[in-house]
């Protein structure tokens, strides 16, 4: 340091004339394979004063230090010339590996080892160019494992028997952080449960500022709730307190469409419609309660009763239950009811088990279609649902959703009892091209497995939900699949077109029916402040009947969120 001093003074002393002037740094080992190293730093050597020189040299100087020539040495300094400083150093012997001695109270041997820390005894050995990187490494490992305010440095470095040598020392704090409380702001009444189920953040976990950052951002994945800003903690001398910052979002939906087509016996304009309504949280327990009627053209009424109770009784397992009603016209009626337990397994998937029964009356006085006829059946199911949902988009709010049904069971008509198994599935994905262009693909399928079939048990699809151009509900198959793709064009972030491709194949054993159908059309969509407006008009055919304008459906939707 004297040196530097010296070196400093001097070129303070020099006239002012020479201080206007831009100064280049030159610095030389003693040898032209030092200098090399010393080239090899890219050390900064244009400066606009003295002080940035000695900046400068101090940098190098750690640098060195850093790849291991700790004994190095600046040995004199000189002005070759008005503008050019030159410097001398000397590194002497590069040492390779450093070896730190640490005590088991301050740096579990335990950790050493997860971090993959080479060390022997109580001795910890690294190379030089990776010392300050893998302290770090260690370092951030004890502030995981509850101790925030730890620090570590080397001290008492020295040089003995040819080998560089340093102690460990860390800071004092030796009581691990826990959390004490959790305190939600802003949606007060947000419900607990989904704190310690879904977030997974529990009091009395090892406090980990950082984990607990990741997993109250799972908040924002739910569609009632969301993160103001990053939690914030509060230490006291005996607690730790986690402030989250909450607020309520808009969830509720109410959705509706009216249809309208040509009779073809009749030539009149017919109408049909449904109401959808999803009541998400209004009790603040995280519940969903869904309600479907559906009046469609061709006199077939649904209606649909889902209640989706999450975490009961404070446990990780939640409860849904369902009432369906169906009616086809004067020819019977179908009530399906069904309960299922589910475990969240992360944000994404949910494992059911339950137990479904089906009962269906035939209304037909003379019974004229063999096919229909008075049952029961039950199952017993499994079932899979994996949903990605990203709420920077407002017109495509999910990404990625998955659902798959499994069930096994037997149905009972005319004292005649018949094993089943039922298999339903949907699968949709949105592949984003870029910021205005995507494509949306859809794949539902069913499947019933069974000796004898029923016409009332057939499982039932097309329309606005299936395979559009068709009417709702009006095709019946024991196995169905249906492929749904769309190519997007989002003009702004409130309006997108898009075009119709849907492809289906079924099977009927009852009328020993296999066909392909098809359908085109296109669509667009406008957010408005009533909510999201659909329209879109599609024509379905089947393989043997061609495009005809006349069977062409039309659908109008508006889905609105309070």
């Amino acid at each position: 340091m004297l040196q530097k001093f010296l070196f400093i003074t001097l070129f303070f002393l020099i006239s002012p004339k020479v201080l206007c002037q831009n100064l280049i740094l030159k610095i030389h080992g003693e040898t032209d394979h030092e200098t090399e190293v010393i080239d090899s730093i890219t050390y900064k050597n244009k400066h606009t004063n003295y002080r940035s020189i000695l900046n400068s040299i101090d940098t190098l100087s750690k640098q060195l230090n850093k790849i291991g020539y700790i004994a190095h040495s600046i040995k004199d300094s000189k002005k070759s010339n008005d503008s050019t400083i030159q410097a001398f150093v000397s590194l002497h012997k590069k040492y390779d590996h450093i070896y730190i001695k640490y005590l088991d109270t301050d740096v579990s041997p335990i950790i050493l080892q997860s971090l993959n820390i080479p060390s022997q005894g109580n001795t910890i050995i690294l190379s030089f160019n990776e010392t300050e990187t893998e302290l770090q490494r260690l370092n951030t490992k004890l502030t995981e494992n509850g101790l925030p305010f730890s620090s570590l440095k080397l001290e008492n470095i020295i040089i003995e028997n040819d080998s560089v040598k340093a102690e460990l020392k860390t800071s004092k704090q030796i009581k691990v952080r826990h959390i004490d409380n959790i305190i939600i702001k802003g949606y007060e009444k947000f419900p607990k449960k989904y704190i310690k189920h879904y977030v997974q953040l529990k009091k009395g976990s090892v406090f980990n500022m950082n984990n607990i950052i990741k997993k109250t951002n799972r908040i924002n994945k739910l569609t009632f709730a969301n993160l103001i800003r990053d939690p914030e903690v509060l230490f006291t001398r005996d607690s730790t307190t986690i402030y989250i910052y909450v607020e309520k979002q808009k969830s509720n939906n109410f959705d509706g469409y009216i249809g309208f087509a040509t009779n073809e016996n009749t030539n009149k304009l017919e109408f049909s419609g449904y109401l959808d309504m999803l009541l998400r949280n209004n009790f603040n327990y995280g519940e969903t309660i869904s309600f479907l009627y559906r009046s469609e053209e061709n006199e077939q009424k649904t209606f649909n009763l889902d209640v989706d109770a999450p975490y009961i009784f404070k446990s990780p397992i939640g409860a849904n239950v369902e009432l369906n009603i169906f009616k086809k016209d004067s020819s019977y009626s179908t009530i399906d009811q069904s309960l299922n337990l589910y475990y969240q397994i992360n944000t994404y998937h949910k494992a059911y088990l339950g137990v479904s029964s089906t009962q269906s009356n035939n209304l037909l006085e003379n019974t004229v279609i063999s096919t229909i006829n008075e049952y029961k059946s039950s199952f017993y199911q499994t079932r899979y649902n994996f949903i990605n949902t990203t709420k920077n988009s407002i017109l495509f709010p999910t990404k990625t959703y998955a659902d798959f049904e499994l069930g096994f069971g037997s149905r009972t008509y005319n004292n005649t009892k018949e094993n089943q198994i039922l298999f339903n599935t949907e699968i949709h994905h949105i592949f984003n091209l870029n910021e205005s262009n995507s494509i949306y693909t859809r794949i539902t399928a069913g499947a019933l497995q069974s000796d004898t079939y029923l016409e009332n048990e057939l499982l039932r699809f097309g329309g606005i939900n299936s395979i559009r151009g068709f009417e709702e509900n009006s095709l019946t198959a024991n196995l169905f699949g249906v492929f749904n793709l769309e190519y997007r064009y989002q003009l702004n972030p409130t309006i997108y077109i898009n075009s119709i491709t849907d492809f289906s194949y079924f099977e009927n054993k009852i009328t020993l029916q296999k066909e392909n159908l098809f359908s085109i059309g296109v669509g667009f969509a406008l957010l408005t402040k009533a909510g999201l407006l659909k329209l879109v008009y599609a024509n379905g055919k089947t393989e043997k009947q061609p495009l005809n304008v006349n069977n062409a459906k039309i659908h109008l939707s508006i889905t609105t969120s309070f």
